[in-house]
């Protein structure tokens, strides 16, 4: 799963493909049919890739892209964003053993779910995920 370019925005729904940088900021592309493009400016808007998110662990932080990678080699299927706390929770603990329930709360796995809704649809959601950089 190549996550690198994907990022979500604070503020903004959804998520979007980064493309490329201007003076003004970086130019993103939202992941929708819409493929609207806009730029962000770093300095007044926060920007975290796919790739570098992570949950609250009870030992070690748990990386987004792990979460997505057990659903998909589960093959199990997401529960309606909208279904109730406990039917969350519950998708959430096979999906993510060990997560802190105390400070990952229904509101980030909503988010979590309807992320990974948008991008198994993608080509790149079967993509083998590039090396780190310094590591080619």
């Amino acid at each position: 799963m190549n996550l690198r370019a994907l990022v979500s925005v604070t503020g903004k729904g959804g998520l979007f493909k980064l493309i490329g940088q201007n003076k003004g900021g970086f130019i993103l592309e939202s992941l929708d049919e819409k493929k609207v493009k806009s730029t962000v400016n770093l300095s007044t808007t926060k920007m975290a890739t796919l790739e570098d998110i992570t949950i609250y662990g009870e030992d070690d932080e748990i990386r987004l892209i792990d979460i997505f990678e057990t659903i998909k080699e589960k093959n199990l299927a997401t529960p309606d964003v909208k279904a109730d706390g406990t039917t969350l929770r519950d998708f959430f603990r096979e999906v993510a053993p060990g997560h802190d329930e105390s400070r990952v709360y229904s509101s980030d796995i909503k988010k979590i779910i309807s992320w990974y809704n948008i991008i198994k649809e993608l080509p790149l959601f079967a993509e083998e995920a590039p090396a780190p950089i310094g590591e080619e």
